[in-house]
């Protein structure tokens, strides 16, 4: 069987104020287009449906087009609920979309949702984990619930497994690669799922992650966002993932590269050099672009001044003494990594010059660990 998987779709983002629906549609297109071309038999698409609980219409929209077309296609769809998602919007209408191939776990309703497949070498079940947060399962951390979740599933053995889920996964400690529009603060490892107790499954769709990579040493995978969302993934190749599984234990997974209609891009130099004709016309100028600035004199509106020969510019950074201001500008992402104690003790060291006593500690670990999950990425 061969099927393709991706995820965080995010449907409806808007990035810097530009509304990336068009950049999904056409993406959505390739997608479609690779189903096509590579005969592929089903779709995963690992979380993160939409931007945000609510979607506006239009991604909506988008989404009804794209299954549409699978539908039609008579290629079958699994999609689960991320931690972006309203589980309940997403899983409108499973039982009744089932019957046409779409295949979706929104809401987690005391089991986990199975849909098999037959080929020439037997049976194929998927397995899809949604995103849920721990203390629906009666567990402390989302490791926890997971465990608790996978230990009732029955191995048999010779059966051919793919899990579809969507959490913060990593091997023995060590995290995956992150871009600065995966906002997350981890609580303590709170919100960690080990690999190892994905094991027993031929192949592990996950998502969560925006930069396709493998975690571990057996076949677990984020295929990453299909589109880049920020610009610390500038340059980077998006993809999915193209599975083919044969006999149990015979697997191969291919990279298919994804061509955005925007590209994200950054430009550095002074104020002329980036106009000249010959810097503009080096690359598509519809690109969306984050322009480094090196002019060391006052300019007045430099946004508006290059919008003129870049329309979808979205970020400017001044780089007046560049290195304080490189340097200041490059700490914001690990700020992002510190837990919530730690964000909360500097803060009050900040406002009271003194550090919290051990009972105010106490109440801020005992919150953060009530609200683990609520992170958005």
């Amino acid at each position: 069987m061969r099927f393709l998987h991706t995820g965080d779709l995010h449907i409806g983002k808007t990035v810097n104020d530009f509304s990336m629906l068009e950049d999904q549609k056409y993406i959505l297109g390739q997608i479609i287009n690779i189903v096509k071309k590579e005969k592929a038999e089903a779709v995963v698409i690992a979380g993160d449906i939409y931007d945000r609980a609510i979607p506006p219409a239009e991604a909506v929209t988008l989404l009804n087009d794209f299954l549409t077309q699978m539908v039609k296609l008579e290629v079958p769809v699994l999609l689960i609920s991320g931690n972006h998602d309203s589980p309940e919007r997403v899983g409108f209408a499973a039982e009744i979309l089932q019957d046409k191939g779409i295949y979706i776990a929104g809401v987690y309703k005391d089991a986990l949702k199975k849909v098999t497949f037959r080929d020439a070498y037997g049976e194929i079940t998927f397995v899809l984990l949604p995103f849920i947060k721990p203390a629906l399962v009666g567990a402390r951390t989302s490791g926890e619930a997971v465990e608790k979740l996978l230990t009732a599933e029955e191995d048999k053995g010779d059966i051919r497994r793919i899990l579809v889920t969507h959490f913060f996964v990593t091997n023995k400690d060590r995290e995956p690669e992150l871009s600065d529009a995966e906002t997350t603060i981890h609580v303590g490892g709170l919100d960690n799922v080990e690999a190892s107790l994905l094991e027993g499954f031929d192949y592990v769709a996950l998502g969560h992650i925006h930069k396709a990579q493998k975690i571990g040493e057996e076949q677990v995978y984020y295929a990453g966002a299909p589109l880049s969302y920020s610009f610390s993934e500038a340059g980077q190749r998006k993809t999915v993932n193209l599975v083919e599984i044969r006999e149990k234990g015979e697997l191969s997974i291919e990279q298919i590269s994804l061509s955005p209609l925007h590209e994200m891009r950054k430009i550095r130099g002074r104020m002329e050099e980036l106009m000249a004709d010959e810097v503009v016309e080096a690359a598509d100028r519809f690109d969306y672009i984050q322009a480094q600035l090196t002019d060391q004199d006052e300019l007045i509106d430099p946004i508006g001044t290059l919008r003129c020969v870049y329309p979808n510019i979205m970020q400017v950074v001044l780089m007046k003494n560049a290195d304080g201001a490189s340097a200041e500008y490059e700490s914001k992402a690990p700020e992002k990594r510190k837990s919530i104690p730690e964000l909360f003790a500097g803060f009050y060291q900040v406002i009271r010059n003194e550090e919290p006593d051990e009972e105010r500690m106490a109440i801020i670990e005992e919150t953060a660990k009530e609200t683990e999950g609520e992170e958005r990425i």
